[in-house]
């Protein structure tokens, strides 16, 4: 169905509005990656096979014609992801947790076909069900604007995103605006880059716009590759459609032809999304030559990346697409300038782009009205780690770092004392307890030396060593490194072994001063911006807990009780009864003793392995850092 005209697509999409409207009730099972790893696609297909079976009026795909009362459908990610699989009934607000395949049946018999809650499936708080999704803390501090429609429609349809508005801001900025009215609107909105440089993105569009070179190129980055982040991933797999309409209304305003999805190869669900998108918006038209008859034409193709991290950074992303090795460049030109096969390129990531749709739609007042001047707008955060409630998350710019880990994640698990939380990943630095009242915005996590990122969130418990984190996310970016630079390829090597010293209990005097030695010069000299923010996590654990790196150097001492190779094991010579149980389980022969005499552990021998604590029935042998 190729649509020809601006009123084309107006009677197109109030014809689906009429179809979806006429659905009584909405069954949505999350199809995001987390839920499909929990069994999701199970539950669905059965609740597919009884539907068929009972021959229910209930519909799992969008007709032009209103259909049956109750429509069945695969959605993106819901954002409670520790709670999944999940299913939302609309338009009662119902939220079922843990569902599994054998629940389908009095799904389909309690809320299908007679419109009742199975109330054993609802969400439990401190021993009481709460069914409806609005009033579970997880949601009740949230301001979904990106996420506003993912979880809520059909992933997999381009008529359920035209039946709510879909690509009405494109038809805007096709047939109503000029560039320069896009582009003011953009820029007036004041939205900022959400890959994590926060740059004015009406500026970059601006700057596009102006180069008389062509052809002109739109770039999504989709290379999402921090650790604990999946913001953009869900995206792509929830509302692919409203990140394609971000793109093509860019293409627009700066007079671009061709576009790219740059998506990592390790996102196989959302690559699979972006490609239905892609081929049902050209088999609407609103791809290819002569869109909609207003003489604009675009294409876009995904281009899936190899997973290296260094890909997120903007010249070494076009170089992979161009067929290259991905390494950044000397910035001797800009990308908006010379970009993707040296022509001026528009590069923004996934959130960016699914946002430009509502401000077009709803304007950049609408848009300013939420969060602080400098930072308006929403941000998506990945809540992983040491927290109650792991998942997605979407809060106004400014939404203090206490209200996200205690009243929308939930607390630290188990009771434990909140330690810190590692914010824009590899990139980023670590926030503590004495930042919680800290706004979540460019310009104050900047202000206290940390970056956003591109949202991801790890929390950590008491129990954490911060000097093991630095190890990890050093190690994370050595294995990385484009190997292009000397300061990054030599500078996070140097790094890395001093750290892996530390935690070895091989740390020495004046290694923490050589650290923060080594992190300026690379900060200072490294190539692109990836290089000179790797050095941020262990600045920022030296900053905020150096005391731990001086006992791991001075008194072989991890205060965690984390680092194995710091540990001590013990036998208490009051409790041993001679059982030379533990002397069985050592699997090094560490343990000397004879029957019914007290053992002593050879610590030269022993490999802190744990299997005598576990195989002692007395507790006599105890660990200890």
């Amino acid at each position: 169905m190729k649509l020809a005209t601006r009123e084309a697509l107006q009677k197109v999409r109030e014809t689906y509005k009429k179809a979806l409207d006429a659905e009584k009730r909405r069954i949505f099972v999350c199809a995001g990656t987390g839920c499909i790893a929990s069994g999701s696609i199970a539950v669905y297909d059965k609740l597919v096979e009884i539907i068929k079976e009972k021959n229910l009026p209930c519909s799992v795909e969008l007709k032009e014609e209103p259909g049956h009362p109750v429509g069945l459908k695969k959605s993106g990610c819901h954002g409670l992801c520790d709670q999944g699989p999940l299913i939302l009934v609309e338009p009662e607000g119902w939220l079922y947790t843990k569902v599994k395949p054998e629940d389908a049946g009095e799904i389909v018999e309690k809320t299908i076909s007679a419109g009742k809650l199975v109330e054993r499936l609802v969400y439990q708080k401190d021993g009481k069900g709460i069914p409806h999704k609005a009033e579970i803390p997880f949601y009740k501090k949230q301001t979904r604007v990106v996420l506003g429609d993912c979880g809520e429609i059909n992933a997999e349809s381009i008529k359920e995103y035209l039946a709510i508005g879909g690509y009405s801001a494109f038809e805007k900025a096709l047939f109503d605006m000029t560039q320069e009215q896009i582009i003011g609107e953009v820029t007036e909105s004041n939205i900022r880059g959400r890959g994590g440089a926060g740059f004015p993105t009406g500026i970059k569009w601006n700057q596009v716009q102006r180069q008389k070179n062509t052809p002109k190129y739109v770039v999504c980055n989709g290379d999402e590759g921090d650790p604990g982040a999946f913001m953009d991933q869900s995206v792509m797999e929830g509302v692919p459609h409203q990140m394609i309409e971000g793109m093509l209304i860019a293409a627009r305003a700066a007079g671009c032809t061709e576009g790219y999805i740059y998506v990592r190869a390790e996102y196989p669900q959302a690559v699979s999304r972006l490609r239905i998108a892609i081929a049902q918006a050209r088999e609407f038209g609103l791809l290819g030559d002569n869109i909609l008859g207003s003489g604009f034409s675009f294409t876009l193709k995904i281009f899936r990346g190899a997973g290296a991290f260094v890909c997120g950074e903007g010249s070494a992303l076009t170089a992979s697409i161009e067929g290259k090795r991905g390494m950044p460049r000397v910035k001797r030109f800009r990308t908006v300038e010379q970009g993707l096969f040296e022509k001026p390129t528009l590069l923004n990531n996934v959130e960016t782009f699914a946002n430009i749709p509502l401000i077009i739609r709803k304007g950049a007042a609408w848009y300013k009205g939420i969060g602080p001047g400098g930072s308006p707008g929403t941000k998506t955060f990945a809540l992983t780690g040491d927290i109650v409630n792991t998942g997605l998350i979407e809060v106004p710019m400014g939404t203090s770092l206490r209200e996200v880990i205690f009243d929308i994640g939930g607390g630290i698990r188990n009771g434990a004392e909140f330690k810190a939380v590692q914010i824009g990943g590899p990139s980023g630095g670590c926030l503590t307890a004495k930042d919680l009242e800290l706004p979540m915005d460019f310009d104050s996590l900047k202000a206290a030396g940390a970056i956003i990122g591109s949202g991801g969130l790890v929390v950590m418990n008491s129990g954490t060593c911060m000097v093991e984190i630095a190890r990890f996310f050093m190690n994370f970016t050595q294995n990385e490194s484009c190997g292009k630079c000397i300061p990054c390829r030599e500078g996070t090597k140097r790094m890395l072994e001093i750290l892996e010293r530390i935690v070895v209990g091989l740390g020495k005097e004046g290694d923490i001063e050589l650290l923060e030695e080594l992190a300026d010069t690379i900060a200072a000299t490294a190539l692109c911006g990836l290089g000179k923010t790797a050095p941020f996590p262990v600045i920022s654990t030296i900053k905020n807990f150096r005391s731990e790196y001086e006992a791991h150097i001075r008194d072989k001492h991890c205060p965690a009780g984390s680092c194995q190779k710091l540990k001590v094991i013990t036998i208490d010579p009051g409790a041993c009864k001679g059982c030379t149980k533990c002397a069985k389980g050592c699997p090094v022969g560490a343990i000397n003793g004879s029957p019914k005499s007290i053992h002593e552990i050879d610590q030269s021998k022993c490999i802190k392995c744990g299997a005598c604590v576990s195989a002692c029935p007395f507790g006599a042998v105890k660990e200890a850092s």
